[in-house]
C-alpha cells in the first residue's frame, strides 16, 4: 500500500514510528528514508518495537509535520494521531480502528493469556487509555478512507465518522492463472491464533480422504504441527515462488479468519483458485460465495467451527465443477493496482478541492 501511495505521490516525504528496513528491501520506497520517532533509538526496538505500544501515541505526536499542506497517513494503529493545524488537510487511509483495543479486545486478551491476573489488568488499563487517545485523535482527521465496507462500519461505530471505501490492491501480475488443479487444499498464513489455522487442521483430521497443505510460520507452528493428521502437510515458511506455485495448483484455498479485507483469498483467485472462506468481514466483499452471486468464485461457511468448515468443503466439492478458474481470475482483476491508484488520487483531489473551498468561506 505504501509503495502504491509513493507511486501516486513520488515527491512525498515519509514519517514513521520506526524504520529498520535493510537496504536490500528498500526499492519500493524509491530510495527514501523515513523520519522516525524516539522509539527508533530505544533498546531492542528493532526486534521488540511492538512492546513499545504504550509509548507510540506520545511518539507519533512528536513528529513535526508543520511544513506540509497535505498529510496522507497509512494507519492501522497510531499513524493517524499526528498533530496537524487548521490549514493542513489530513487524509487517513485507515486499515481499521485499533482492533485489539476495540471490538476484538476480549479475543486478543484471551489468545495472549492476558485475560486474568496482574498482567491482564495492566493490559486492560493500557488498552483503556489507548481507546481514549484513539477516539480523540479521530477529530484530527479530515477525510477517512476505509479498506472495506466492513472497516467503514467499524469506523462509523468507533469514531462516528463517514469514510470513503477504497479497496487495497492485489499484485495480480505476480499470480498467473492455472486452470488444471491438483487434488489438495491449501491454506497459507502467519500461524497466530486469530488466523484460525488450528481450526482448519482440526477440520481436515475429520476428513482423512482430503489432503491439506499449510504454508506459513509463526508462534503456533509447533502446537499445530503436533495435532496435524497424516493427510496434513505442514510446510513452514516458503518463498514467494513456492507459495504462488501451490496457489496455482490447489483445488481450493481455505480461509478461516475474520479479516478487515484479506489479501490471500484474492491472490488465490488471481491464480484461478476458488476460496472456501469464513463468511464474515472483508471476505464477503472479495469472494463471490453466496448462492445468489453468479458466477461464484467460492463457498462461505457460517461459523468458525470444525463442523461448519467440513460442511463447506463438502458443499464446495458438490459445486466445484461449476466454478470456473477464469471467473476467479476475473474477480481478482477488479482489485488490480491501477484501480487503486486512480481511486486514491481521485479521492485525494476531491478532498483537497473541498478543503480549499471551505477555507475560502
Amino acid at each position: 500500500m505504501l509503495e502504491q501511495m509513493l507511486l501516486c505521490y513520488p515527491q512525498a516525504d515519509i514519517f514513521s514510528v520506526v524504520d529498520f528496513l535493510p537496504e536490500s528491501e528498500r526499492a519500493f520506497l524509491q530510495g527514501k528514508k523515513a523520519t522516525t520517532t524516539f522509539i527508533q533509538n530505544l533498546p531492542f526496538a528493532k526486534s521488540k518495537y511492538r512492546a513499545y505500544l504504550p509509548l507510540m501515541p506520545l511518539a507519533i505526536e512528536q513528529l513535526d509535520l508543520s511544513a506540509y499542506d497535505v498529510i496522507l497517513s497509512s494507519s492501522h494503529a497510531v499513524a493517524k494521531g499526528v498533530l496537524t493545524g487548521p490549514d493542513q488537510l489530513h487524509i487517513c487511509m485507515c486499515y481499521s480502528p485499533i482492533r485489539y483495543a476495540w471490538d476484538l479486545q476480549h479475543q486478543y486478551l484471551q489468545e495472549s493469556g492476558l485475560d486474568r491476573g496482574i498482567k491482564g489488568w495492566v493490559a486492560k488499563y493500557l488498552l483503556h487509555k489507548i481507546r481514549i487517545w484513539d477516539l480523540r485523535t479521530a477529530n484530527g482527521v479530515d477525510q477517512f478512507i476505509a479498506i472495506s465496507h466492513f472497516v467503514a462500519r467499524r469506523i462509523q461505530k468507533v469514531y462516528r465518522r463517514d469514510s470513503v471505501v477504497i479497496y487495497p490492491l492485489v499484485a495480480t501480475d505476480d499470480f498467473a492463472l492455472r486452470e488444471n488443479k491438483d487434488e489438495f487444499y491449501l491454506t497459507a498464513s502467519r500461524l497466530v491464533p486469530y488466523k484460525k489455522i488450528e481450526l482448519i487442521v482440526q477440520a481436515f483430521a475429520k476428513m482423512p480422504g482430503k489432503r491439506l497443505m499449510v504454508i506459513g510460520a509463526g508462534p503456533d507452528f509447533a502446537k499445530i504441527n503436533k495435532i496435524a493428521s497424516s493427510n496434513v502437510t505442514m510446510m513452514g515458511y516458503q518463498s514467494h515462488e513456492v507459495l504462488v506455485e501451490h496457489l496455482q495448483k490447489a483445488k481450493a484455498f481455505i480461509f478461516a479468519a475474520e479479516e478487515d479485507f484479506g489479501i490471500a483469498p484474492l491472490e488465490a483467485q488471481a491464480c484461478g483458485t476458488p476460496v472456501i472462506a469464513y463468511g464474515k468481514g472483508g471476505a464477503l466483499e472479495t469472494i463471490r460465495g453466496a448462492e445468489s452471486q453468479i458466477p461464484r468464485t467460492g463457498v462461505f461457511f457460517d461459523q468458525q467451527t470444525v463442523a461448519s468448515l467440513c460442511e463447506a468443503v463438502d458443499a464446495f466439492e458438490r459445486l466445484s465443477p461449476a466454478i470456473a478458474s477464469q471467473d476467479c481470475r476475473d474477480q481478482a482483476l477488479k482489485f488490480a493496482p491501477d484501480r487503486f491508484q486512480k481511486e486514491l488520487t481521485d479521492c485525494v483531489d476531491k478532498a483537497i478541492s473541498g478543503f480549499n473551498q471551505a477555507k475560502e468561506i
